[in-house]
């Protein structure tokens, strides 16, 4: 065993330790999160914006979107004027081929929808948990980016007396200036 050892390490030296070098020099592959354009779909929405009520144009709060874990997921960071906050988690699941979001408000609800690109719009369904009344709730997002590079944000929640879609949130995301 002693003799293998010398043996192995006489022709690493012998080779200039070339074997070495080239396994330490060899650059990975860039993430497919970096290259393939499925992980990208969801980039309009990155950035830091005013959010106002599309209807009203009522100021709403603060929302960041930023890219994490190697521009594999988005991070949504919520401010709300009354004091609400939140956060989710985005991501685009190759297995699936869907984007998902996780979105936790503190202690008002929790959000968990899929989907994706449909006519230019991120549209994710699923449902919206309230932890109050113990219900989830069917539900959906939708995020259409606009020509000025402002971005609206329509959220619907299922009536459960009809079974049709009502709006639940319709807001206008505009880049905060710096």
């Amino acid at each position: 065993m002693k003799l293998l050892n010398i043996v192995a390490l006489g022709l690493l030296v012998a080779s200039g330790g070339t074997t070495l070098q080239a396994q330490q020099s060899q650059t990975p592959p860039p993430s497919p999160c970096k290259t393939d354009p499925a992980f990208k779909a969801f980039d309009f929405w990155v950035g830091t914006w005013k959010v106002s009520g599309r209807q009203n144009g009522q100021y709403a709060g603060e929302n960041t979107i930023s890219k994490i874990e190697g521009e594999c997921a988005l991070l949504e960071e919520w401010s709300g004027t009354g004091g609400s906050t939140g956060k989710s988690v985005n991501y685009y699941n190759p297995v699936t081929g869907k984007w998902r979001q996780l979105w936790v408000s503190g202690g008002a609800y929790a959000i968990d929808i899929e989907g994706g690109l449909k006519d230019g719009s991120m549209v994710l369904e699923g449902t919206i948990w309230y932890y109050a009344s113990n219900q989830a709730v069917p539900f959906r997002g939708t995020w259409t980016p606009n020509e000025d590079g402002s971005v609206r944000q329509f959220f619907e929640q299922e009536s459960a007396e009809t079974g049709e879609w009502q709006p639940w949130f319709d807001g206008l995301y505009v880049r905060k200036e710096d």
